[in-house]
């Protein structure tokens, strides 16, 4: 049964060994030994019950697979972006001018670069190790982080994003930064990326043009991959707007891939989630319907994908890899614990129900 729980300092060479498989263009996840330990660090202070307050946090996530002890997936919350360096985004907006003489009226789609997230919530580093992924890996991973804001509300905005990666084509080339963005900095799309990462925005700040750029100007391969998510995003994206994210006219800076949102408590995961009772059950068999649990302890939390029955009184009946992956104590009288879940497939809903 795999689990996902937050990051520790055992993971870290599990944790380079993930960057080196992302690949080029994602910012959260560079493979570099010193970053990563910062963020195993802030992770600790965000899980833990000073770091609760905290306007700032990263809840760094991995997916384990307990019989190896290997970290072969990830999945993070952002609190606060923006607050300690900006976090630019294109906003895509338009432009009308007219001209009563020729009697034309004429509209202009423009990026005008913003910060307008700023504090909000932000949800990323969704990444599954290739020899891993089937069908419902990446849901459990993205839908984790939403079990987490529906047990911890108060520790995350009340506005969540998610920036997608751009299209790059095979040669991990990004159109709109070879037409745009290179003009500007003089540097390749991933040296680019890793200046973000490893030492933040102010370069962004220094050398980016203050004014609107006329997408029309643009050469047309960089206008067509203005909001068009990297092919291996595209599943990522299809999973949050299930969950409630919209588009929102937002695009990432250097790619063009497309930024969603979606008020926190409008998630679907969110809103849907319930808390009750559990108990250990030998009548749950391997084919019953999945629920995703969580043990709502932030100190200690654990997120597993196990099947579940409902009773007749409405306890939710798990078997007992469940609880001992979810960190409960089976040792006295189980009626009282409790655990965040919800039916994985909702398909399947009315059979969970049915038991």
């Amino acid at each position: 049964m795999l689990i996902i729980r937050p990051c520790q300092l055992a993971d870290l060479e599990d944790l380079m060994a993930l960057s080196k498989a992302v690949g080029r263009g994602m910012t959260s996840m560079p493979a570099d030994r010193e970053a990563w330990l910062k963020k195993i660090e802030a992770t600790e202070r965000a899980f833990s019950e000073s770091g609760k307050q905290d306007p700032m946090s990263t809840y760094f996530m991995v997916l384990e697979d307990p019989e190896t002890g290997r970290v072969i997936g990830s999945t993070a919350i952002y609190t606060g972006i923006g607050l300690d360096r900006p976090f630019y985004s294109y906003k895509i907006s338009t432009l009308v001018s007219s001209c009563n003489d020729l009697s034309v009226t004429r509209q202009a789609r423009v990026l005008s670069m913003v910060n307008d997230y700023t504090g909000a919530t932000e949800v990323g580093s969704l990444f599954v190790s290739p020899e891993y992924r089937k069908p419902g890996m990446g849901q459990f991973l993205s839908r984790a982080r939403f079990l987490a804001m529906a047990d911890f509300p108060e520790r995350f905005g009340e506005t969540v994003m998610a920036e997608l990666r751009g299209w790059q084509d095979e040669a991990g080339n990004s159109p709109l930064w070879e037409n745009l963005g290179r003009q500007f900095f003089g540097i390749d799309f991933q040296e680019a990326v890793n200046t973000v990462a490893l030492k933040g925005t102010q370069f962004i700040s220094d050398l980016m043009p203050k004014y609107p750029i006329y997408i029309d100007l643009l050469p047309q391969e960089a206008r067509e991959v203005i909001g068009k998510p990297n092919d291996s995003s595209a599943p990522a994206l299809h999973m949050l707007k299930k969950e409630g994210f919209q588009f929102a006219g937002y695009v990432d800076l250097f790619d063009g891939g497309p930024s969603v949102q979606c008020a926190r408590d409008e998630i679907h995961t969110v809103r849907e989630s319930l808390n009750g009772d559990v108990r250990v059950s030998s009548h749950v068999k391997a084919d019953d319907a999945l629920f995703m649990l969580s043990n709502g302890s932030a100190e200690n939390y654990r997120v597993v994908l196990a099947p579940a029955r409902l009773a007749a009184d409405g306890t939710l009946l798990i078997q007992q890899a469940a609880a001992d992956a979810l960190l409960l104590d089976t040792s006295h009288d189980f009626s009282s614990a409790e655990v965040r879940f919800m039916p994985f497939n909702q398909k399947r809903q009315a059979a969970a129900h049915a038991a």
